[in-house]
């Protein structure tokens, strides 16, 4: 398969250059991503946007080592001193999880190491914890629950039982949410980081009075989620974030999803010439369409070789001013990053749909325009 080829080749080309890390213009990544076990699918999905940007790039001083944290913070852990102490990498990219980014990021840029990430977006790095080495490349993790409640306000609902998981970026949505939503809590749940069964907050949510309900559960807890919900006769409106509408995941809920109503700051029917070049190239590389992981992994590559057209990695102050430039095309059009090297972007709504025999969501209109964090004035960069 070419995936499998991507990445082996970048694999073997890292170990294969060993000490030539000196040279002038070489840059090498250190990408630890979630690959097995539950989640594994978004960390594939960055993995393989990012090779694919690579491979279009052609840039032979750019090499890549790729692992599998396996979404352990322990592994992580391991894993960044390894790639640290042992390889010599120069920048770090590819975890997904909150609780990874925490245990990893801090420690990284102590070292003087750059960390892009392509998905996990804590409060606690975007406010007090800015740091000039560090850049997110998606979006700070409240952002797109942000967008959620005011598409709620927009659908006039007025007491939403709002659910996510007990880990950081579970805290930050329902904060991002309550932060725009305009109207009541009905119910307030954090579940268990990987809970499969949702019968008791199932039951809290038809007794609850709510008129709607928002959640943010990711990768098989939103899908185990969605299947339970449907089949529970409840039939309130849901609204949350696209990472439980993703393209992987919505064909493991089938049926259940359709009409759904979710937020991302991207879709594959985004109308800019990057995006389409993107949506084609992924298909004929992997055989299936992108998913929002994907697309941040290829922005967050091309951001890094855009950086490498105008400074060297060894000149920590030239680089990071030309990767806080942002000159690339993104896929989601407008991009540029604030005082917190965090995005300031537009988020949309997407309603779940299906084409063929395909789910996949399609784009109904912007939530929110030119749209930054909260903690950006926290930032003292």
């Amino acid at each position: 398969m070419k995936m499998k080829s991507l990445v082996m080749a970048a694999s073997v080309a890292a170990l294969a250059a060993g000490g030539a890390w000196a040279e002038e213009g070489k840059v090498k990544v250190g990408m630890i991503t979630t690959l097995s076990g539950g989640g594994a699918g978004l960390g594939i999905d960055v993995r393989d946007g990012f090779l694919l940007a690579t491979k279009m790039a052609g840039n032979e001083n750019l090499e890549v080592v790729v692992e599998d944290d396996q979404r352990k913070p322990e592994i992580a852990v391991q894993l960044a001193d390894k790639m640290i102490q042992s390889e010599k990498v120069d920048v770090m990219t590819g975890i997904i999880w909150s609780n990874l980014a925490m245990a990893v990021v801090p420690a990284a840029t102590a070292q003087g190491k750059f960390y892009l990430s392509p998905n996990a977006g804590p409060s606690a790095l975007a406010g007090k914890g800015c740091n000039p080495l560090y850049f997110n490349v998606a979006w700070q993790n409240d952002n797109l629950h942000e967008a959620a409640g005011a598409y709620a306000n927009d659908a006039g609902y007025a007491n939403t039982f709002m659910l996510a998981p007990n880990y950081p970026a579970g805290k930050d949505a329902l904060t991002g949410y309550k932060r725009t939503y305009e109207g009541e809590a009905a119910g307030e749940v954090y579940t268990d980081l990987g809970q499969t069964d949702y019968a008791a907050e199932i039951a809290q949510i038809r007794a609850s009075g709510a008129d709607s309900v928002f959640f943010f559960l990711p990768g098989g807890m939103g899908i185990s989620f969605l299947k339970q919900y449907a089949n529970s006769g409840v039939e309130l409106p849901v609204v949350g974030p696209a990472f439980s509408f993703d393209q992987g995941i919505l064909q493991a809920v089938g049926e259940a999803a359709v009409g759904i109503k979710n937020t991302s700051q991207w879709n594959k029917d985004l109308d800019n010439a990057a995006n389409k070049t993107f949506v084609e190239a992924f298909q004929e590389e992997y055989d299936r369409l992108p998913s929002l992981y994907a697309s941040q992994g290829y922005d967050t590559a091309n951001l890094l070789l855009s950086a490498m057209e105008k400074a060297d990695v060894s000149d920590a102050e030239a680089f990071g001013a030309a990767l806080k430039e942002a000159d690339f095309d993104s896929v989601r059009g407008k991009f540029s990053f604030g005082n917190n090297n965090h995005p300031i972007q537009d988020y949309y709504v997407r309603e779940v749909v299906k084409e063929g025999d395909v789910y996949t969501n399609k784009l109904i209109g912007p939530s929110l325009t030119d749209h930054a964090d909260a903690y950006a004035a926290d930032c003292k960069m």
